[in-house]
């Protein structure tokens, strides 16, 4: 569960690989787009 396990999200930034748990298209679902109206 480190640097270098290639199951993880961590292990798979460390050799710049992409998977399941790390998707090449790396979504941001912090803030949503929409934006509150005033």
């Amino acid at each position: 569960m480190g640097r270098g396990d290639k199951k993880t999200a961590k292990g798979k930034r460390f050799q710049g690989s992409f998977g399941k748990s790390r998707p090449a298209k790396a979504t941001k679902q912090k803030k949503p787009v929409v934006a509150k109206a005033s």
